[in-house]
């Protein structure tokens, strides 16, 4: 802000001196010190509100943009039930089509002659063979 550098500020310090005199000087130092801390707190403060209003600039154009996102978007004609309750009418349509459709005859002369189940004379049953004993008896011991 200010080009002030350490031999401006020793002349100046030597010329406060001499005007205002030793005994006032610590006082009037003090008073300096004060203003100066509320000049900063008031650039703080001022630096603060500019830069919320440039949040808020920011936040109404970003708003603004979405809603031009959002209209261009056309959300209004997005209906998945609409679509599903469509796509089921079709096929209902489709299947009673189908089902009321005549049935064309079959001809009996183009199918194979079903064959017959085996009975239970024609085919013999295999004997089940006898189980057999491979054990060996038991063996007891001692005294009966």
């Amino acid at each position: 802000m200010f080009d002030i550098d350490s031999g401006k500020l020793l002349i100046i310090g030597i010329v406060a001196l001499v005007v205002i005199g030793p005994k006032e000087l610590p006082g009037v130092l003090r008073q300096v010190g004060l203003a100066l801390g509320k000049v900063r707190r008031m650039a703080a403060e001022f630096q603060g509100q500019f830069m919320e209003a440039m949040r808020e600039s920011e936040l109404e154009e970003l708003k603004k943009d979405v809603q031009k996102m959002s209209d261009s978007a056309n959300f209004s004609n997005f209906d998945p039930l609409a679509d599903v309750k469509s796509q089921l009418q079709e096929v209902s349509a489709q299947v009673e089509t189908s089902l009321a459709a005549p049935v064309a005859p079959v001809e009996a002369a183009n199918l194979p002659a079903p064959e017959a189940p085996p009975s239970a004379e024609s085919a013999p049953l295999a004997e089940a063979p006898a189980p057999e004993a491979d054990h060996a008896p038991i063996k007891t011991s001692g005294a009966a």
